[in-house]
């Protein structure tokens, strides 16, 4: 059949994701991760090509379908994907075992930089939302119900064909309460050694039509009012008579994250399994959230980073005014802030990420450092948001009219990055959490414990002052926030939020030139400091130095030097 024709509507197609990402690699070398152990080259390769095609296919041609009724008039509630994504899909649990690894290895490193390289909010939230009931299952479920579902939800034997694994799902948010989880209504009702579930307002629903087994929120009867009294619940597709334990009213219409459907789902007397203590299910609930959001943050990321391909290859072939795009200064100026701004949240997400890894197997009560990690989740989870929808516009804008025109794949970059301030708690319920993290729980404390004993690896004067400002510009947005009543810290919340990740951010990018001994990665520190902290234009580097950022695929002899070991 020859080459796809896709390759004549994008630029960034056909390509490594990962071996051309040079700042992707350098932020895993930083962690000292061994990415091709972890086997993210291959990855990659399928990221470029199989899932970048299908995702925008998909997109623009095949939307998921909801069958309801069979031939024999039974009651189905299936949803058919299109082939095409049902095989990547597959691929993507059984042959790369994307959803696998926390749960066999402990590595949190390896899915996290799998959905960034997906890239795709739709197909990644099907892989997000998946690992999500593992991990609350891993957790709190018991040996019964672990043997039943954990080697089926992560994939462990998993076949080409389909078989041998299931999606999950996570059905918290109802109509009437959006993200007040202390609003649902949705009852659990106790009757023997079963629980039944009964209620009809679950009504953004992930995964409806294609999950095997959810994650719900629900009431215990008698339970108290409020989130205190939510439990959750394991629910099956298929009761213990093999019937249909659940059904999904319709598929949402929305204008991004088509890989995925989204439903509205009701329960009558629907079959439950209760995970952990009935009593705790907010605070499970939450860890879960821990995952999606750093799934978000990496989600933002990838979408980001898809954006910014598509805008780099054109801008290098695509002539006007007698000199390639790349060549002019506004253009240079653009792609040195998409480019800077990406890289900076990246670092701050990955920070966050590595605290996670050390504390996902925390219960209640929880450890200061879960809390820690909770923080840096919260911080970037609206960062990388706020980056994706920037440099989405940014790479629409590079492309001009094209890049309005939705037969391209650039301008759905831009509708995807859209959703990411929305999803898994909006950018207001994490400025929230933000303050409740720093207020009851002390989360700031590790953090500047941590900043302050990374400057002792910092070297030469220009990284010392970027450093040292960050710090005070950190320490600073904290001790203000303390002097402030509750209604004008709620009131400031996401400026506070922005003013201590672009701290962060800074502070990481300029620990990480250091342990890595890259010039680059201090200038894109410098640049992130000047346009986000000082809030300042960008100066006009040498092009040897702009060139030396924006073009990240570019081979450096530092990126196989690796790490520099500190005492």
């Amino acid at each position: 059949m020859g080459e796809s024709p896709y390759r004549f509507i994008s630029d960034a197609y056909g390509k490594n994701h990962f071996e051309l990402d040079k700042p992707f690699i350098s932020v895993l070398d930083y962690l000292n991760y061994d990415y091709r152990g972890a086997g993210l080259p291959s990855l990659g390769e399928f990221a470029g090509r199989d899932v970048y095609e299908v995702a925008d296919y998909v997109d623009k041609v095949a939307r998921p379908k909801l069958i309801v009724w069979s031939l024999d008039g039974e009651r189905v509630d299936r949803v058919w994907l299109d082939p095409a994504e049902r095989m990547v899909l597959e691929k993507l649990v059984g042959h790369y075992g994307v959803v696998r690894s926390p749960f066999t290895s402990g590595d949190w490193v390896r899915y996290f930089a799998s959905i960034y390289l997906i890239g795709d909010p739709g197909i990644a939230c099907i892989l997000t939302v998946t690992n999500q009931t593992a991990y609350s299952v891993y957790k709190y479920g018991d040996e019964a119900t672990k043997k039943r579902f954990l080697p089926l939800l992560t994939g462990e034997g998993a076949q080409v064909n389909g078989k041998g694994f299931m999606f999950g799902a996570t059905w918290f948010t109802e109509v009437q309460g959006g993200s007040d989880l202390g609003a649902n209504t949705v009852e659990a009702l106790r009757a023997g050694d079963t629980w039944r579930l009964n209620g009809n307002t679950k009504y953004f629903s992930s995964d409806a039509g294609l999950a095997g087994a959810a994650l719900v929120t629900a009431r215990p009867r008698g339970a108290e009012p409020g989130v205190k009294g939510i439990a959750l619940f394991l629910v099956p597709e298929l009761d213990s008579n093999g019937r249909r334990n659940f059904s999904v009213r319709r598929l949402k219409e929305k204008s991004g994250t088509l890989a995925v459907p989204t439903g509205e789902v009701e329960f009558h007397d629907s079959e439950a399994i209760l995970l952990g203590e009935a009593e705790k299910g907010v605070y499970y609930t939450l860890e879960g959230l821990m995952v999606s959001r750093l799934s978000n943050a990496v989600g933002a990321l990838g979408i980001a980073r898809k954006a910014y391909l598509e805008a780099y290859y054109y801008a290098k072939r695509r002539k006007a005014f007698g000199r390639s795009l790349i060549e002019h200064p506004l253009v240079q100026r653009d792609l040195l802030e998409m480019e800077t701004y990406i890289e900076g949240t990246m670092t701050l997400t990955f920070s966050g990420i590595h605290h996670f890894q050390g504390t996902y197997k925390d219960t209640p009560p929880y450890t200061d450092e879960y809390h820690y990690a909770r923080l840096l989740t919260h911080i970037a989870k609206n960062m990388t948001a706020d980056m994706a929808a920037h440099v989405t516009k940014l790479a629409m804008e590079l492309h001009g009219g094209i890049g309005f025109l939705a037969e391209f794949p650039v301008e759905r970059w831009h509708r995807e990055a859209l959703i990411t301030p929305i999803w898994e708690g909006s950018s207001n319920i994490q400025a929230l959490d933000m303050l409740e993290a720093i207020a009851k729980k002390a989360a700031h404390q590790p953090l500047l414990s941590e900043l302050e004993g990374m400057s002792k690896d910092i070297r030469g004067d220009a990284g010392r002052s970027l450093y040292t400002h960050s710090l005070e510009v950190l320490r600073k947005t904290l001790d203000t926030l303390s002097t402030l009543s509750l209604d004008e810290a709620q009131f400031q919340a996401k400026d506070i939020l922005e003013r201590l990740g672009h701290s962060i951010a800074v502070a990481t990018l300029t620990h990480m030139a250091n342990i890595l001994d890259s010039k680059r990665i201090l200038t894109v520190a410098h640049l992130y400091h000047t346009r986000f902290i000082r809030k300042e234009p960008l100066p006009r580097l040498r092009a040897e130095e702009i060139s030396e950022v924006i073009e990240i695929d570019r081979d450096r002899g530092e990126q196989s030097a690796g790490r520099r070991e500190v005492e």
